[in-house]
């Protein structure tokens, strides 16, 4: 479970290959203050629409009363990360119209994908989950109407795997997929495959 560095078809950096999305956690690993702060300040200095800045975060650490409270809004199904070091209530505050709460959700995912890029390059590793009680954290934390909980982040340490559930196993052995680049990328038209170094007329 070590080494699951993501098949590209051209090298790319490696805290980028390298992050996945593990559920087996070191429930006896502690992240320092460094460490939390960089995944926040990476988080934070995300790619934001219109510099609207609309992403803020309810942070608990293992231990404390906040991170208990954000263990108590996961769905049964994300209970392993009852084991992480840290949990990130991510939220996006919606603003004013309409196209700043569609873009606030954007920038809520650039934050996630920061944070998760610098957890791995600092050693740790990150599992963004949606099943959540949203509803819950609202409650718990008092956030403001207008703000939408959108996701929790687990940061730690990873877990032995030998002394994890099967069920949390067997997910996690599973080989890592994406869809091919020829599926993913266009050029031209919807569909026509882009393929580098051969620009494609627009039809």
């Amino acid at each position: 479970m070590t080494n699951r560095l993501a098949d590209t078809r051209v090298p790319i950096h490696e805290p980028i290959a390298a992050r996945w999305s593990p559920r087996a956690f070191d429930p006896d690993a502690t992240i320092t203050t460094e460490q939390l702060t960089a995944v926040l300040e990476a988080a934070r200095w995300a790619a934001t629409w219109g510099a609207r800045q609309p992403v803020r975060f309810v942070v608990g650490v293992r231990g404390d009363e906040t991170f208990d409270a954000l263990v108590a809004t996961l769905k049964r199904g994300n209970s392993y990360a009852a084991a992480a070091s840290a949990l990130l209530l991510v939220c996006a505050d919606e603003g004013p119209d309409e196209n700043t709460a569609f873009y606030s959700a954007v920038d809520a995912g650039a934050a996630i994908a920061n944070a998760s890029v610098e957890a791995v390059a600092r050693g740790l590793v990150a599992h963004p989950m949606a099943g959540f009680d949203a509803d819950a954290a609202r409650g718990a934390f008092d956030v403001p109407a207008g703000v939408r909980p959108v996701a929790v982040l687990a940061v730690g340490a990873l877990g032995d795997y030998s002394t994890a559930d099967a069920a949390v196993l067997e997910r996690d052995s599973k080989p890592r997929q994406r869809l091919p680049l020829e599926q993913v990328a266009f050029a031209g038209r919807w569909g026509s495959a882009f393929t580098a170094g051969t620009p494609a007329a627009a039809t």
